[in-house]
């Protein structure tokens, strides 16, 4: 792996390692999710959701799909779901 490899890597764990993003990340294993969704689950304001989806958009780790006047979020591959489930799993054990 290259410098930039590791940078990448960090730059995506730093991704994880924010409260309200996990939180988003992990709802989202239940399935696909509008804005409101998320920010009643979450109890915080839906501009500040939409502003994690953004940066969690922008990182790959979710996708929106628009459905009329609706956009619905969504984890955007299996290796996301496998990445929360793994950290899951490790607290499980301790």
């Amino acid at each position: 792996m290259g410098n930039t490899d590791y940078q990448s890597l960090s730059e995506l764990f730093k991704i994880f390692s924010d409260e309200t993003r996990l939180r988003i990340l992990v709802f989202l294993k239940d399935g696909e999710k509008t804005v409101s969704d998320i920010s009643e689950k979450l109890e915080t304001s839906s501009s500040a959701v939409s502003h994690q989806l953004n940066l969690l958009r922008r990182s790959k780790l979710v996708r929106p799909r628009r459905a009329g006047r609706q956009i619905f979020y969504s984890l955007d591959d299996r290796h996301v779901s496998a990445i929360l489930s793994c950290g899951i799993e490790h607290l499980e054990e301790a």
